[in-house]
């Protein structure tokens, strides 16, 4: 039989901003319409931020996320996958704050602090739709994208035993990886866990393809057959990534929240072009789509009806 792969869709998260791309959705009628097109192209997972509709800042008001969420959860079954990452500029009550109002079904939890950079981008930007741009885009040299202990054991405490929410451990380094066995052997995660390893943000791992085996050996040293995994490839590094992941046996993950294009030079009109692009590939070689009762069955979640949406 096939074997299933699934595909993870971040609509548009909050390291770009509007300057980097006009195809970027920003207000709640766009986060939701590409959402519902990626979900149609074969997504089974959306992850989701919200923004400011007005100037397309990352936004945590679960007011804003309230005027997309339910479009979605009512448009198509896919699994809704919501922040705690949010962005450097939130507190930890922020960032949770989308996910607790409406007791996500998944949720991304980041397993440990570092610099997460993306200034260099400012050698190729010239002009800014908005003011805030550019300050933000500097922050990220001086910035810590925090992540301790006592943060992810709130984040576990809160929304993982109160609320029954499954996460997507995102690991952009090796000690990530360690961070999130120490959870494990305090009994604080249960398995199915469900790895997303980042590689190519300045300040993690890089987006070489040795380190790609390199993070899989490691899980795999360290929680054994008791996990499910994919990949995350940040900018150009995305489709190759993420296809070594898929002959590796891993699930993958696209959207405009890790790469704005579809191809040297060329920006991706929306998010549902790179999950045609990637279930194209994904196809040829010979692998099957899961669909979202596939993914949730193999990431042991709670079900779309036990959700406030």
């Amino acid at each position: 039989m096939a074997r299933k792969v699934i595909i993870t869709c971040a609509v548009t998260g909050s390291i770009h901003t509007p300057s980097m791309s006009p195809h970027l959705p920003l207000t709640p009628d766009e986060i939701a319409e590409q959402a519902i097109e990626a979900a149609q192209a074969g997504a089974s997972i959306l992850h989701l931020h919200a923004r400011d509709p007005k100037d397309g800042r990352p936004a945590f008001d679960p007011a804003i996320y309230r005027q997309f969420l339910p479009r979605i959860h009512a448009a198509t079954d896919a699994v809704i996958n919501i922040t705690t990452g949010g962005s450097i500029t939130m507190t930890l009550e922020q960032r949770m704050a989308g996910a607790l109002d409406v007791s996500a079904e998944m949720a991304s939890c980041n397993m440990g602090s570092m610099n997460f950079a993306i200034f260099p981008a400012l050698e190729k930007m010239k002009e800014f739709r908005h003011d805030w741009e550019r300050d933000y885009i500097e922050g990220t040299r001086s910035s810590i994208f925090r992540n301790t202990f006592a943060d992810i054991e709130q984040i576990f405490e809160r929304l993982g035993h109160g609320n029954g929410t499954r996460f997507e451990f995102e690991c952009y380094e090796v000690g990530h990886l360690y961070n999130l066995k120490h959870f494990v052997d305090r009994g604080l995660v249960q398995g199915p866990i469900f790895l997303q390893f980042v590689l190519g943000v300045l300040g993690g791992i890089g987006p070489d393809p040795e380190n790609l085996v390199h993070m899989k050996r490691m899980a795999d040293k360290l929680f054994g057959d008791q996990y499910q995994w994919s990949v995350l490839g940040a900018g150009r590094h995305q489709m190759p990534l993420i296809t070594q992941a898929a002959l590796m046996g891993g699930n993958v993950r696209v959207g405009l929240e890790d790469s704005l294009s579809v191809g040297a030079g060329k920006l991706a009109t929306s998010n549902a072009e790179q999950v045609r692009l990637i279930r194209s590939v994904l196809e040829t070689l010979g692998m099957e789509i899961a669909t979202p009762a596939e993914a949730r069955q193999m990431l042991g979640l709670k079900g779309r009806d036990k959700t406030r949406l």
